[in-house]
């Protein structure tokens, strides 16, 4: 009986095959195993949006470690930014400090204003910010 490979096949052969390697790769890129478990499901969740055309395993995994290349990327981003906005949080007086919910939402609203100049080509940012930092 002839066996016809489906998408999800595909999916679960890939993920199968390279999930513990791309979880180690991103291990040893993060030295944090939850951020790195937590990167590989993205990856893999990239992934089934945009499988890969018939590869080898050179191939899939090359693909696959430049997807997860891109959300490390996008990690540090996030925690730079977040870094940024605590110290900035401690360096103001106990009492104007936001409540942990609006916390979250300026977060949040960081992580979108930062994905959202990072579409802009570079001049295009650079004025933008250079206008809103120096007027």
């Amino acid at each position: 009986m002839d066996t016809v490979s489906t998408p999800s096949t595909s999916f679960s052969d890939l993920y199968g095959n390279h999930h513990s390697w791309l979880l180690g790769l991103l291990r040893r890129r993060l030295s944090n195993r939850w951020d790195a478990a937590d990167l590989a499901h993205d990856t893999f969740i990239r992934v089934l949006k945009r499988p890969p055309a018939g590869a080898d395993e050179t191939r899939e995994r090359s693909y696959l470690a430049t997807i997860a290349r891109g959300l490390c990327i996008d990690h540090w981003r996030r925690r730079q930014l977040e870094q940024a906005w605590l110290q900035s949080l401690a360096d103001r007086p106990q009492a104007l400090q936001p409540s942990p919910e609006q916390r979250a939402i300026i977060v949040e609203t960081l992580y979108e204003v930062d994905a959202m100049l990072a579409r802009l080509p570079h001049k295009v940012r650079e004025a933008f910010l250079l206008a809103q930092l120096h007027g």
